[in-house]
């Protein structure tokens, strides 16, 4: 019996490192991948240009948002007891929600930046100068100044009150409903000029719009399931549950840089170079 308990609990040391090497491995993996780009892009002077700079910006936001959870992760990981102060609880829910409308809001900059390029090319230069894109980014990175009270411990620690119900309302809508419905509008927008224009018009729509299509497809999955948990918190499958929980954390931060690296002719270009630099320098 006691050999039996014995092996039992080895086999779950090797299992906790073993999910411990696979996490940290990721968290590198997230690192890495969006610091390359966001470096590649500083580099160069020919991504020099809003559309890189905001990819820059949502990649940097990739890499906060996962530092937010991954350290926190770890130490759980190889600890007897996960614990973590109310205020402390409430400090990581505020940065995770604060840099989830950052992402949110970034992408909707993206989609003005791709509307004005391609439905108004000659005024682009005009329109989006270097003091529109300063301020631009400024605006998404604004931080509400409150605490969100994330899903789980919502019913526990936060006030169920008629006020702070509309507070919810308001957030939901300014952060999420309104900015996809200007996204919608300005992609409506470019699908028609594109229909309307010449095939080169068409090609540059669809190479340059289609990686910010994935990313906001992929990203608006993760709003709806955040959104419709809080409603069917007990009959939400398990299998889901870890399944999402998964994409938030491991699959997302790694989707947007293997997506803007693989989609984006400039981007691919540096890295090919990069990668081709490395494997002279090992051999």
């Amino acid at each position: 019996m006691e050999n039996l308990i014995g092996t039992h609990r080895n086999i779950f040391v090797i299992s906790v490192y073993v999910y411990f090497f696979i996490l940290f491995t990721v968290y590198i993996l997230i690192i890495c991948s969006n610091s390359t780009i966001v470096c590649l892009i500083w580099i160069h002077k020919n991504l020099h240009e809003p559309m890189y700079i905001f990819i820059a910006a949502l990649l940097m936001n990739s890499v906060l948002f996962s530092t937010n959870i991954y350290p926190k992760l770890l130490n759980d990981i190889l600890s007897d007891k996960q614990i973590i102060s109310y205020s402390a609880c409430l400090l990581q829910f505020f940065i995770f929600y604060s840099l989830g409308s950052s992402e949110f809001l970034l992408l909707a900059v993206m989609a003005y930046d791709r509307y004005v390029s391609i439905c108004k090319p000659l005024q682009y230069s005009t329109i989006m100068k270097n003091s529109t894109v300063t301020v631009l980014l400024i605006l998404t990175c604004f931080t509400l100044k409150g605490v969100f009270c994330n899903n789980s411990i919502n019913h526990l620690y936060c006030d169920s009150s008629r006020a702070v119900t509309i507070y919810g309302v308001v957030v939901l809508l300014n952060l999420v409903f309104f900015p996809m419905l200007f996204i919608l509008f300005t992609y409506a927008k470019i699908l028609i000029i594109s229909y309307q224009s010449c095939g080169e018009v068409r090609r540059k729509a669809a190479q340059t719009c289609l990686p910010h299509l994935l990313v906001l497809i992929n990203y608006s999955c993760l709003v709806t399931y955040d959104i419709i948990i809080v409603r069917m918190a007990s009959d939400f499958p398990k299998t889901a549950r870890f399944v999402m929980t998964l994409q938030i954390v491991m699959y997302n931060p790694l989707f947007n840089p293997i997506i803007y690296g693989l989609k984006l002719r400039e981007i691919s270009k540096h890295l090919k170079r990069l990668f081709f630099l490395f494997h002279s320098v090992l051999t």
